[in-house]
């Protein structure tokens, strides 16, 4: 019975002290960006912290990458989402509101959602990532080559396809992740050359790229008539039409009517 409490402080503590190592993570890596306005030394602090990638064998490494893509897509995209507030105009007082909302949600993905491991989890992980890779993409890659921006969105395709895929053990794992990802990277040649955003609320310049709703309403839509196929060995038209209703309505909805009230970026 020792024994038995011991563990069990010892694993309340080594939760205690992940909780709080994640938490100095993420308020550090908002300092650096709101201190020294340099968005390298912050992907580099995000670099460090992903050491234990790298921790095991270098036959391993590529394992551990492909594994932990989806983190490093929303790492990342929170580094980009910080230097857009700080290189906005917004005021002081907003910058640090965003800031700090940025932070917090920074902070949940770090302790309530990477963490976990059941499919309904990394499902949504890879719907944040997603959402979130497409976002900050669109906001920053203006002046980037098209080549590029078409490059990142089959990559953040693979990483999302993947991760998902792990979840149900699919045994065609390569060949339907480079589907998704292709799927991704021509949503992106088309978006390149007309991409929408929507003002975020209470800001000037700062926006919210149309294409990562579409992204995310599609994969959503794949992810369902996926999630039928692998339970019934079809699609069932039931499992995937209402998906599908939504998907293209929000679409139209948007294309239609919301155009004219977001702006060319």
């Amino acid at each position: 019975m020792e024994f038995l409490k011991l563990v069990r402080r010892r694993s309340f503590v080594s939760e205690v002290v992940y909780i709080g190592l994640n938490v100095i993570f993420a308020v550090a890596v908002t300092i650096v960006m709101l201190t020294t306005q340099s968005i390298f030394l912050a992907i580099l602090l995000v670099m460090v912290s992903k050491w234990r990638v790298l921790a095991v064998r270098i036959r391993y490494w590529f394992a551990n990458i492909q594994a932990n893509l989806v983190d490093f897509i929303v790492s990342l995209s929170n580094v980009f989402a910080l230097s857009s507030v700080v290189s906005s105009n917004l005021g002081d007082t907003q910058k640090l509101v965003f800031a700090t909302i940025l932070t917090v949600a920074y902070i949940a993905w770090l302790v309530i959602i990477k963490p976990r491991s059941s499919r309904f989890f990394v499902v949504m992980q890879a719907a944040i990532a997603l959402f979130f890779g497409v976002g900050i993409l669109f906001s920053i890659s203006y002046a980037w080559p098209v080549s590029i921006v078409v490059l990142a969105m089959w990559l953040i395709g693979f990483a999302t396809a993947r991760h998902v895929l792990s979840a149900y053990d699919e045994t065609h794992l390569l060949p339907l992740t480079l589907v998704w990802a292709t799927i991704l990277a021509e949503i992106g040649w088309i978006a390149y050359h007309w991409t929408v955003g929507y003002r975020l609320p209470f800001t000037a310049n700062l926006y919210l790229p149309q294409v990562a709703i579409i992204a995310l309403l599609v994969g959503f839509v794949a992810y369902k008539a996926y999630d039928s196929f692998f339970h019934h060995q079809k699609i069932r038209t039931n499992d995937v039409i209402l998906p599908i209703l939504f998907t293209v309505s929000i679409i139209v909805v948007f294309v239609l009517f919301f155009n004219n009230l977001g702006a060319v970026i």
